[in-house]
């Protein structure tokens, strides 16, 4: 981790100013600071930036750019040493402010400050943790972002580089996660990114789109597209005669081609085993019912021990009037007799 470093420019202040005094103190801090974070101090480190904040509260011009240039690089160390610390909502917090005090700072002077609001952008690809909020902000701050490449210098094309190499590896993560739509669209960023610090098509942007086709290609419904662009990079790539380059986007044609050729036979197969499959589980749970029907048939045809015992208390009352009937019929034979 290394703190964002941004020169001031006191000669406007006076040599002996209190104000030009509290500044110089506060870059005083911020070297220990830098010091600390090399030695993965964090706890010292928040401790020192929150001290120069203190400092910073004596400065009476708010409005002062020099001032609000030091603001940044103390909310900068902030939001680095809170990730570090995991205080991941706190981080995300301090981002926030950070994009609005470098605004400010690009209306005053663009050309000085609008490599800073690009690293801050590079920041957010590291600190939040919600993809889809990193997408969120990366898109809501191109507005800002493309206005800073109309006068491009040396500090906008490093941080740009950056931001790309940070959105490209974010992309990279996502990919190994298995997460490919998250990933085309950190790609698609990245290439975007990369394209406006040019101006032109470089080995760079190539290398990256042909990366992006390659997690297209692990989608299957996403093959056609990935083809399409290997055929719309190729002709810059022979035109910048990358060789190296050149065999891997012909190689990516040839297996999306022999892919597509021999996909009827795989849909044949996969239809096939799926079937079989399919067929024999049902014919278990069809050989599973029956037996369970069977069952059920026979335990209702064996009476049930309530059913007995009514059965065994009906016969044993029938039986004395059954001995009662035979007696009376008996004497009424002998009656007849007589």
């Amino acid at each position: 981790m290394t703190i964002v470093d941004i020169p001031l420019n006191l000669s406007k202040m006076g040599q002996n100013s209190s104000q030009q005094e509290i500044l110089t103190e506060v870059a005083n801090y911020r070297n220990t600071t830098q010091s600390l974070i090399n030695e993965e101090r964090y706890m010292d480190a928040l401790e020192r930036t929150v001290s120069a904040m203190r400092n910073l509260r004596d400065f009476t011009d708010t409005d002062n750019t020099e001032f609000l240039a030091v603001l940044a690089g103390l909310i900068f160390d902030l939001a680095e040493i809170h990730f570090a610390l995991h205080d991941y909502r706190q981080s995300e917090k301090e981002l926030e402010i950070l994009f609005k005090v470098l605004a400010r700072l690009i209306k005053e002077d663009a050309e000085r400050f609008g490599k800073y609001h690009i690293l801050a952008m590079e920041l957010s690809t590291r600190i939040l943790r919600s993809r889809k909020k990193a997408m969120e902000l990366l898109v809501k701050q191109q507005l800002n972002a493309s206005a800073l490449y109309e006068k491009v210098n040396s500090g906008v094309v490093a941080a740009t580089d950056k931001l790309v190499d940070s959105l490209r590896n974010v992309g990279q993560l996502l990919a190994s996660a298995g997460d490919y739509k998250a990933a085309m669209k950190f790609y698609a960023e990245a290439i975007k990114f990369s394209k406006k610090r040019t101006g032109r098509v470089n080995r760079k942007e190539i290398k990256m789109t042909i990366e992006m086709a390659e997690i297209m290609m692990r989608v299957r419904t996403m093959r056609p597209r990935a083809k399409r662009l290997l055929n719309a990079i190729l002709p810059h790539t022979i035109a910048l005669e990358t060789i190296e380059l050149e065999e891997d986007i012909l190689a990516l044609l040839e297996v999306i081609d022999n892919d597509i050729s021999q996909e009827p036979k795989w849909k044949t197969f996969i239809h096939k085993v799926t079937t079989s499959t399919m067929h024999r589980f049902k014919k278990a749970d069809k050989n599973e019912e029956n037996k369970e029907n069977g069952e059920v048939a026979a335990d209702a045809e064996q009476p049930q021990p309530e059913e007995a015992a009514e059965e065994a208390e009906k016969e044993k009352a029938e039986k004395p009037d059954k001995k009662e009937k035979k007696n009376k019929k008996e004497k009424k034979n002998k009656k007849n007799n007589d």
